[in-house]
């Protein structure tokens, strides 16, 4: 674990979007099992892809117009029991930091593993993001 003072950037790149920090097992489950709607989890991380790279996408995706109702983060690391419990909800992918998982209606449909992210440019990792969220989460027209 790094020292809380060296973190809290990091923490607050995300809740400053507007992402809800989870750092219990109980608020991992309050805020995933069984909530309707699109969720997304945030396994942030003090490496230099969550912060070159994940981090500076999501803030690029939340811009568009179609996004989660609801957003968390874990902080892998640091948070270990928040972060294992998040972790048990990603059905049949391995642990990965950093990551983003999108639920809708409880369900996962949507996996970025850190595979995903540290090999590409966070405009590319942002526009996958948009596209799952206009799939997920957009609010259909009548």
């Amino acid at each position: 674990m790094y020292p809380e003072m060296m973190v809290i950037p990091m923490r607050e790149e995300l809740t400053r979007m507007g992402v809800q920090e989870l750092r219990t097992a109980e608020e991992v489950d309050r805020a995933i099992v069984k909530q309707p709607g699109t969720t997304m989890v945030i396994v942030n991380s003090i490496c230099g892809c969550a912060a070159g790279r994940m981090r500076p996408a999501v803030r690029v995706a939340l811009q568009n117009s179609a996004r989660p109702e609801k957003m968390f983060t874990v902080f892998a690391g640091q948070d270990a029991e928040a972060t294992e419990r998040a972790r048990s909800y990603f059905a049949g992918y391995p642990p990965s930091s950093p990551s983003i998982a999108l639920f809708r209606d409880g369900e996962l449909v949507h996996m970025m593993q850190r595979s995903d992210i540290e090999h590409r440019e966070a405009a590319d990792i942002a526009a996958e993001l948009k596209k799952t969220f206009d799939k997920f989460c957009a609010v259909p027209t009548s």
